[in-house]
């Protein structure tokens, strides 16, 4: 501590808002989120969170990053620990609504971004196609993190990966022919890749994202959780195969 008083109230009074606490907890796991997200995770109007927002940013608990005409809002690591720390010594609070936090899980665990796959899902086979040789990265980063200069919420004007040495041997399996979606592709570059919003790490996108995704959903590996909604459910043939195929094994 610096010399003189300091006023722990004040700060401590922003912990003090259940709905404020909701939006520090959205953002606990280090992820950078829009308002718009932010105030479906924490199942409140877009004022409310945008209000909640302002008094964390003036405060200095939450940082703001742009990109395109969004911003999006990431806590200080220094606001996590005071956040841990405050639930280690708090009740579990009881559930009252499972609604908003269930429809912000779904989207975040599997969605379609357009025609290719996201989320949790689309990263962890982006990763898988990394890891097995479908896809290489000339930068020498092994995985799939954000790299510097990567735009969040963005698909990457420019990106690291190549089509891998054992591309057709691992996507075969998986129901694609390589060298034809190659040339059914068109102008559509093969491979495109987005920073995902919830998962902040690449996503496979481009002409071999989205025949990847549309053989998914054809094999019902994958399967729409309503019509019209974007939030894809994995369905228990889906999570056999890609263990089985790709190794990924999803909760």
């Amino acid at each position: 501590m610096s010399g003189g008083d300091v006023d722990i109230a004040r700060t401590a009074a922003l912990f003090a808002d259940p709905a404020r606490v909701r939006v520090l907890t959205a953002l606990a796991d280090g992820r950078a989120l829009a308002a718009s997200v932010l105030a479906v995770e924490a199942g409140l109007s877009a004022p409310g969170v945008s209000a909640h927002l302002a008094k964390l940013r003036a405060a200095g608990l939450v940082e703001v990053e742009r990109s395109a005409r969004h911003r999006f809002y990431r806590l200080r690591p220094d606001a996590v620990e005071i956040l841990e720390t405050l639930a280690r010594f708090s009740p579990a609070w009881p559930v009252t609504s499972l609604r908003s936090g269930t429809r912000a899980q779904a989207l975040r665990f599997a969605r379609t971004c357009y025609d290719h796959l996201a989320g949790r899902l689309g990263v962890e086979v982006t990763a898988a196609l990394v890891e097995r040789g479908a896809l290489g990265a000339a930068d020498g980063v092994r995985g799939t993190a954000r790299r510097p200069g990567d735009r969040l919420s963005q698909p990457l004007s420019e990106h690291p990966y190549a089509v891998g040495p054992a591309a057709a041997e691992v996507l075969a399996p998986l129901g694609l022919d390589l060298a034809a979606v190659d040339a059914c592709r068109g102008r559509r570059p093969l491979l495109r890749f987005c920073l995902d919003w919830s998962e902040q790490r690449h996503h496979l996108a481009g002409a071999l994202g989205a025949a990847l995704a549309e053989r998914f959903l054809e094999r019902d590996w994958v399967t729409r959780r309503r019509p019209g909604h974007r939030a894809l459910r994995l369905t228990p043939t889906g999570a056999d195969a890609l263990a089985e195929l790709l190794g990924v094994r999803m909760a």
